[in-house]
């Protein structure tokens, strides 16, 4: 129910007194100055037609099935991160085979691995394990890096229907990746000095997949962040996708 406007300036009127009183020696109540008057945005080009589809397609929904890598008794523990990165060698041949292949020396080392993260040679880094769907059962975060162009890719696996199944791709010049409750979150230089781009993927039940929800430009000093809009993930989950 609403208070009368009397009401309230008799509760107001009793406040100020009593905060009169409480000041005492302490000095008089001072202003805090005036409120700032909110400001809304203003709507550009009012007139123009509403885009009905996208221009170009992003790849803003990477969801795969990954061939060939068993996954007993649907436990993503189970499944071998190497097999996994292998896999997406023989699926993208024009990346990782040949002399003209950019990551050609990714394809190479692969060899020299016995298991993720053993370091050394091998390309792909330590698995980490979280459940990022919310489903109870963890899914796979994996990197392993390109080279030699010296970038890293970031996949995110689950277990669909017995099957490996990729929901999440990116590459990049990545200086940090980080875990937060169904969010990736990675960080990568910026060519701008003193910046640094900040990309959350998130996981969208309804696609299926993880979607970039934030992508932003930082501040390393920690000032305010600027929003971006003019920088997109990679086109695909194929590493051959062009990076920044």
């Amino acid at each position: 129910m609403p208070v009368p406007r009397r009401a309230l300036s008799a509760v107001t009127g009793v406040l100020l007194l009593a905060a009169t009183a409480a000041c005492g020696d302490a000095g008089e109540l001072v202003a805090a100055g005036g409120t700032p008057t909110a400001v809304s945005p203003d709507k550009l080009w009012p007139k123009l037609t509403p885009a009905s589809s996208p221009a170009f397609d992003i790849g803003e929904v990477d969801r795969e099935v990954v061939k060939g890598v068993p996954v007993p008794g649907d436990d993503i523990r189970e499944a071998d991160p190497v097999a996994v990165v292998r896999a997406e060698i023989a699926a993208h041949p024009k990346d990782y085979d040949g002399g003209g292949a950019p990551y050609r020396e990714t394809a190479r080392r692969i060899g020299d691995c016995a298991h993720a993260g053993q370091g050394g040679a091998c390309p792909v880094l330590r698995p980490y394990y979280r459940d990022l769907t919310g489903d109870g059962r963890p899914e796979l975060t994996l990197g392993f890096r390109l080279l030699p162009e010296n970038l890293t890719a970031v996949r995110v696996y689950t277990v669909d229907r017995h099957r490996l199944t990729q929901i999440m791709a990116y590459e990049d010049a990545v200086s940090g990746v980080e875990l937060a409750d169904r969010s990736v979150i990675i960080r990568a230089p910026s060519e701008v000095a003193g910046y640094e781009y900040r990309l959350q993927w998130t996981w969208a039940e309804d696609q299926g997949a993880m979607l970039l929800t934030h992508d932003e430009m930082l501040r390393t000093d920690g000032h305010k962040h600027l929003p971006r809009a003019t920088r997109s993930p990679s086109a695909s989950p194929a590493p051959s996708a062009s990076p920044r």
